[in-house]
């Protein structure tokens, strides 16, 4: 054999080797890889190769699956109320994959988590039957806000004080996600995904906005809880109108003829004055206010219920003039109606925060629980007597000041209001805003309750708490106490 023809045959050999080695990493390192891999398309027609569980609100399904007519992926997720409850269950599409409840749960839903079926599952590859994921949902509560919001664009949330249970979740615009559930849907998944209103978005818990006055809660609660003021009722040593420190502007009130200069907490909330709550934040200084909004859940990256809300933000940098601004929930202060209703529930539970939830359980196919979520697990806020003037001073604003729409017959009701300014020098229709709580007088049930307006048809001049969101919250915390 002559010299080239043994360099070849080395050289082929020597290829042959790099296969074979490259074939055993693949199958010994990389399979697992490849075979959960978003992109394997033998995942997406396994899983949906039978129909899937469900996600269940008071005890029936919010979903199905359909047979199809053909085809790889054998059956189809399908929504019972679909826009009503999109922004709970999200979505589980054969062509977009899953987020939200459908998204966190898969394994389970699908059938493909280790905690269902046997051993012997395991070892024959067979897929074990899915298993059910149970939500803390009041239906009642559901249908009140999302009719109530209508074609607004704004969001909802409503939470069980004493328990941390999401009884309401509503995000609108909606949307159906039965229409993008198969594999051939991109018409419709276009139309959403441009669409300028952002239906796919849940703004309850995933777009934090400008709280506006509805923050001059948690000011308020610093104060008490620092020793600034005594009570609710002392008068504080407030100018009107309040000049920003080392400014020559001016922090104003909406309503000039409101009695706001040296203000009490409780007229202060009322009237809902800018200079009581801007110069208070100054006195506290920016890193009090920021404890205590923290203590709510501000600046909380890891706000899971269970699906990952974005964080509401109270800044750490500000000067003075800023500090002053985020004292009226202005300025980079940010909050998701999640966040705010989380405060009215701290207020209405005595001081005490119960962590919210939308799932109470998930179960497999013979409804054995696989993980259970505990209800009452809660920390302390603000003590007892600090919550407690508090929610005498939200009554007053619902009662005797701006939110006077949040009435419910036979219930103690407390709130306040907020309308927060909105692009570069207030350009843009400002949102509104309102939290709120509400106990009933006979069976002591209570809920608490926040609504944002994002936009709606009213005039910039009609925007206000009381007139578009605490009607909202009215319907929601009227369902929740029956």
């Amino acid at each position: 054999m002559n010299k080239t023809i043994r360099r070849a045959a080395a050289f082929s050999l020597l290829l042959v080797f790099a296969l074979l080695l490259r074939a055993t990493w693949v199958q010994a390192y990389e399979a697992r890889a490849l075979a959960d891999d978003k992109h394997n398309r033998r995942n997406v027609i396994a899983q949906y190769a039978h129909p899937l569980g469900d996600i269940v609100v008071a005890g029936s399904p919010v979903t199905g699956s359909k047979e199809t007519k053909g085809g790889d992926l054998r059956y189809k997720r399908t929504y019972e109320d679909g826009e009503l409850y999109a922004a709970v269950t999200g979505y589980s599409s054969q062509a977009y994959g899953s987020n939200q409840l459908e998204g966190i749960y898969s394994t389970v839903l699908d059938g493909t988590d280790p905690r269902l079926g046997n051993p012997l599952d395991a070892l024959t590859g067979k897929r074990a039957d899915p298993g059910d994921v149970l939500t803390t949902i009041d239906p009642a509560v559901q249908k009140a806000g999302f009719e109530a919001l209508g074609d607004v664009k704004g969001a909802a949330v409503a939470l069980d004080p004493r328990t941390g249970r999401v009884l309401g979740m509503v995000s609108t615009p909606s949307y159906d996600p039965s229409e993008i559930a198969g594999s051939v849907d991109g018409d419709a998944w276009e139309r959403l995904t441009t669409d300028e209103d952002k239906p796919l978005v849940n703004r309850a818990i995933r777009q934090p906005v400008a709280p506006g006055s509805t923050f001059k809660l948690v000011v308020a609660a610093a104060a008490l809880e620092n020793g600034l003021y005594g009570s609710v009722d002392e008068p504080t040593r407030s100018e009107n109108p309040y000049r920003m420190p080392g400014t020559v502007k001016d922090l104003e009130n909406e309503n000039p003829s409101a009695p706001c200069e040296n203000a009490s907490i409780r007229v202060a909330l009322q009237y809902s004055c800018n200079n009581v709550f801007g110069k208070m934040a100054v006195d506290l200084g920016k890193d009090k206010v920021r404890e205590m909004a923290e203590k709510f859940g501000f600046n909380d990256e890891e706000q899971d219920v269970p699906v990952r809300a974005y964080p509401s933000v109270y800044p750490s940098t500000m000067d003075k003039a800023q500090t002053a601004l985020s004292g009226i929930g202005q300025f980079d202060v940010t909050a998701t109606p999640l966040q705010m209703a989380m405060v009215s529930a701290a207020i209405a539970n005595d001081g005490l925060l119960a962590a919210p939830h939308m799932v109470s359980k998930v179960v497999d196919a013979d409804g054995d629980t696989l993980r259970s979520y505990e209800d009452g697990e809660a920390r302390r806020i603000v003590s007892s007597s600090t919550a407690a003037q508090l929610r005498s001073a939200m009554v007053t604003v619902v009662e005797d000041g701006t939110g006077s729409n949040a009435g419910v017959d036979g219930s103690e009701v407390g709130g306040k209001t907020g309308t927060a300014q909105r692009g570069v020098d207030n350009s843009e229709k400002p949102y509104a805003w309102f939290t709120s709580y509400a106990k009933d007088k006979e069976t002591g049930e209570e809920v608490a309750v926040a609504v944002l307006i994002e936009d709606s048809d009213a005039r910039r001049a009609e925007v206000s708490g009381n007139g578009l969101a605490a009607p909202v919250a009215q319907r929601m915390m009227a369902a929740a106490l029956k």
